[in-house]
């Protein structure tokens, strides 16, 4: 029980990789803030997390400052601190370069890169005040390599890799650290819109690209939103307490390829 008694909010916590971080840190005592822009998903998933918490639900669309400035002030209302903060909420959308929009850009931006920073922002000051903080980020293995038919998603996890690194610098003096995960071919809802997507594409079934993203894992499977969440609670924890700034790898090697 690492985590007995800390508070840790968790964004895109409904479904996905978001529901198993929260499941993950709630089972190691954590009480867990669901955040999530599905209100209803949200209450549905922190009554069904395990653990002693009083598990809590937020609906918020971190896009939105004023939204989020207002869901952070009635948690530290509700609870009078904030341990943890897992910024996870993301989308994506796939297309060429050519054929991209406008409209296609900003809302991968507006949600990947913006909600991070506007719930760092909000965030780090209860954190400063305490003077001890943990902020783990979901960036993606797309943050670190060419990602042919998503150089928008791949642009704005780019940028929360650069975002987390800064803020570790600016924070580490007040005793928050700031790291990141970057998953690979997870299993999850986005996956499966993408695996039709990256098919139609590229004129091929959606049993053949997933096959694809196997063969280019190396330790040869779909990789599950646990071993993200996994790696979020290392993080969460005391035994990462002097990492700062990192952006750890999760992909079962897919990354190397």
């Amino acid at each position: 029980m690492e985590l007995e008694g800390k508070i840790a909010v968790v964004t895109g916590a409904a479904s996905g990789i978001g529901l198993s971080i929260a499941a993950r840190l709630a089972e190691d005592g954590a009480t867990v803030v669901v955040c999530d822009l599905n209100g209803k998903a949200a209450e549905t998933a922190a009554e069904q997390l395990p653990g002693t918490g009083v598990h809590h639900a937020v609906s918020v669309d971190v896009t939105n400052k004023s939204q989020v400035q207002e869901a952070f002030k009635s948690i530290i209302d509700r609870y009078g601190v904030i341990d943890i903060l897992c910024n996870n909420a993301g989308v994506s959308t796939m297309n060429r370069i050519e054929d991209l929009t406008e409209k296609e850009w900003d809302f991968n931006f507006n949600v990947n890169t913006k909600g991070v920073f506007l719930c760092t922002q909000a965030a780090f000051p209860y954190m400063k005040e305490k003077g001890k903080g943990k902020i783990i980020n979901t960036a993606s293995m797309a943050g670190k390599r060419a990602t042919p038919l998503l150089a928008h998603y791949a642009a704005s996890k780019w940028a929360v890799v650069g975002f987390t690194k800064s803020a570790a610098v600016e924070f580490a003096p007040f005793g928050v650290t700031v790291n990141c995960v970057c998953p690979g071919f997870v299993k999850t809802g986005m996956q499966e819109r993408e695996l039709i997507w990256e098919a139609e594409l590229r004129g091929m079934t959606v049993e053949e690209v997933q096959e694809e993203y196997i063969r280019l894992t190396p330790m040869g499977r779909i990789q599950q939103p646990e071993d993200v969440a996994k790696a979020v609670w290392f993080l969460a924890t005391e035994h990462a307490g002097f990492i700062t700034g990192e952006a750890l790898d999760v992909t079962g090697g897919a990354h190397l390829l």
